[in-house]
């Protein structure tokens, strides 16, 4: 088995507690139907910065990164299938990004 970072990109931030309650069940219940296949269940980020060798953009870029997850599949394609139950995902708020994580 492999790990896969899930890169989460978009979403909506919960603009009462209750609304919060309501996301975070989605998420919880999303990690427990993927059960052991979460390795790390990961955190929301704040904004980013892009650094390059011209600068750095303070906005995050035209892509931010919004949080991230590391699950554990059998392939990018299995890893792919788990990432389409994301709540951004169902509800059209946001994109995951799938990508093998390399061991060196």
């Amino acid at each position: 088995m492999s790990h896969f970072i899930f890169a989460y990109h978009g979403g909506n931030r919960p603009d009462t507690p209750e609304e919060g309650a309501k996301v975070m069940a989605q998420w919880e219940a999303w990690f427990k139907e993927m059960g052991d296949a979460v390795v790390n269940p990961g955190n929301p980020v704040g904004m980013s910065k892009t650094v390059s060798g011209s600068g750095v953009t303070d906005d995050g870029g035209a892509n931010p990164l919004s949080g991230f997850t590391i699950v554990s599949a059998g392939g990018i394609d299995a890893a792919v299938a788990m990432a389409k139950g994301c709540p951004m995902v169902a509800d059209g708020s946001g994109t995951v990004e799938v990508a093998e994580i390399m061991e060196m």
